[in-house]
């Protein structure tokens, strides 16, 4: 930590308290500290956590390109240098032994790596910043006033809990929460507006040595009949990640159902890599949950707390879309605290006397009616590329863990899509990658996808028996006596699509 002149004379007190040092905590944190001041005292910035240890998760390992333009504006790229950090460069997806190269546009990249190492850069680089101050500590509850504005949290330091000490009082004009998906300080905050997370499935995590994707530098998508889908990608030079998702709950013998489920769709060069990470090591798993963000600052809010990342809003992790969100919602956050931070009457007065000090001038968040219209604006100026990816998220789930016969017509008419390439691969890729925040830009290759669907439907020949009694099978186009049926689909399809991407954009305009 940069050392500082502080407007506080007690060493627990601070203008802002950040709960939570995984993505957002640290990104903001130093994001603070970077704004221009015009006062000679900086922010005093407490960036709190249970451990500073390296974490060790099975998500959080792959950054977009539109993530990664975020890390740039924040001035913190270099948080990818150093971890063994593998170039993305798009996607392969995989269906019925077929494989379409999905590549982002541009020339832009994004990057996949070990979670804990990219963690513990961010730490790194936010103990950098002038004012900020990490503090290993169990955060227990908030510190409110009469009124019910929260005026600091209780925390008990690492050390003292260790020698069974008693928690201390933390104060701060503004607490953000970051502390994830798991938020034991959501509802708290969130009062009579929270709504409750939605559990879409599970991950289940592997590590692999030593394989070779289908396309190297590309994340793989398979798509597994009867399951949801396998995401492959590395995070360092021998090592990569493979999440499967099992829907319905965890599965009683994971060995079994990836042997019999999993394996014998993906590539063979895949096989004994799996099986080698599962008798090396026990998998991991963690929930995938739809948490959409409520907006802040309203009657029902907690004054003098805020919400942030997982712990505000949450989307399915199939299309690597959280860190981008979360790292996007801080730039946006930093630029619209800036004009508060900088108000003229907060300068502290140029005195010897240490009497005029007792009573010193109030720190820039200690009016939470100047936070209220920031956080008003958050909600809507992030609604661009947070909304995009939320919606993509859960609506590529849904097709891609397709179980409903509709969603099946879905799902193969959005691989037909991409098998055309163009703008069908460019646009599509460029909402995944974070780089084309625009909703709209979103429904029309939805829908697209629909229409395209339905056109396959009456022009792609399918397979037939060639008799009742044969197990052999023909390829045959559809003929106009079976019209009236595919008719009938159609309208299905296009309903189901409907129901699929109209309640998720419904989440995304909702603002209570």
């Amino acid at each position: 930590m940069a050392a500082t002149k502080s407007r506080y004379a007690s060493p627990n007190h601070f203008d802002v308290i950040i709960i939570g040092a995984g993505i957002a905590g640290p990104a903001l944190a130093y994001a603070l500290s970077t704004l221009p001041q015009t006062s000679e005292n900086a922010l005093r910035i407490a960036l709190m956590d249970r451990s500073f240890a390296e974490p060790n998760r099975i998500v959080g390992e792959l950054l977009q390109p539109g993530g990664m333009k975020a890390l740039r504006e924040l001035g913190m790229e270099d948080c990818v240098n150093n971890i063994d950090a593998i170039q993305c460069l798009g996607y392969a997806v995989l269906y019925q032994g077929n494989t379409v190269h999905i590549p982002y546009p541009n020339n832009e990249q994004g990057r996949s790596f070990h979670h804990g190492r990219f963690v513990q850069n961010l730490r790194a680089k936010a103990r950098s910043g002038k004012g900020v101050e990490c503090i290993e500590a169990t955060v227990s509850d908030f510190i409110e006033s009469a009124d019910g504005r929260v005026l600091g949290v209780r925390a008990t330091r690492k050390a003292e809990k260790e020698q069974s000490q008693g928690a201390e009082d933390f104060f701060a004009d503004v607490t953000f929460v970051a502390d994830g998906w798991s938020s034991k300080f959501r509802s708290k905050v969130l009062g009579a507006s929270l709504r409750d997370p939605k559990l879409k499935s599970h991950f289940i995590g592997f590590v692999l040595k030593d394989v070779h994707l289908p396309i190297p530098k590309h994340g793989t998508v398979a798509l597994i009949p009867g399951t949801g889908p396998v995401l492959i990608y590395q995070i360092g030079q021998h090592e990569t990640r493979m999440l499967v998702d099992a829907q319905g709950g965890l599965p009683k013998d994971i060995p079994a159902y990836v042997k019999t489920k999993i394996i014998p769709h993906l590539p063979e060069n895949l096989h004994d890599g799996i099986l080698d990470s599962m008798a090396i090591e026990r998998p991991k798993s963690m929930p995938n949950s739809f948490f959409p963000a409520t907006k802040q600052g309203g009657k029902h809010h907690k004054p003098g707390a805020v919400l942030l990342g997982d712990a505000w809003n949450m989307r399915h992790p199939l299309t690597g879309g959280g860190m981008t969100v979360a790292l996007s919602d801080v730039v946006i956050l930093r630029r619209l605290l800036d004009s508060v931070v900088n108000d003229p009457t907060l300068a502290i007065p140029e005195t010897e006397d240490p009497s005029d000090l007792e009573k010193p001038p109030k720190g820039p968040f200690s009016d939470w009616s100047k936070l209220v219209p920031v956080l008003t604006d958050l909600h809507w100026e992030r609604k661009g590329l947070a909304g995009t990816v939320n919606i993509l998220s859960v609506a590529l789930y849904d097709l891609f863990g397709a179980e409903d016969e509709n969603l099946f017509v879905l799902r193969e008419g959005c691989f037909k899509y991409f098998e055309r390439g163009g703008e069908c691969i460019d646009g599509p890729v460029s909402l995944l990658a974070g780089i084309a925040p625009r909703p709209l830009y979103l429904a029309n290759h939805f829908f697209s996808v629909a229409f395209y669907a339905i056109y396959c439907l009456f022009t792609h020949p399918r397979p037939r028996k060639i008799s009742p009694d044969s197990d052999k099978t023909e390829l045959v186009v559809p003929g106009m006596d079976e019209y009236p049926y595919l008719a009938w689909r159609s309208i299905m399809t296009i309903y189901t699509a409907a129901v699929v991407f109209l309640p998720l954009v419904w989440t995304e305009i909702r603002w209570w």
